[in-house]
């Protein structure tokens, strides 16, 4: 069970754009969602909202 869970919805980092190197952690679903993910977060670095996309 554990591996089909795994396959499905991955563990994936998101990385802000800004340059800090501030991640965030989080799990997607490939099935509705197989492009690269883009979310806007709060960077506590330059603290302003930035995106964040998913690294590979």
């Amino acid at each position: 069970m554990a591996g089909k869970r795994v396959d499905l919805r991955p563990v994936i980092k998101l990385r802000s754009t800004a340059g800090t190197g501030h991640t965030y952690v989080t799990t997607k679903n490939r099935r509705n969602t197989p492009d690269r993910l883009v979310l806007s977060r709060y960077d506590p670095v330059v603290r302003r909202h930035v995106e964040y996309r998913e690294e590979r």
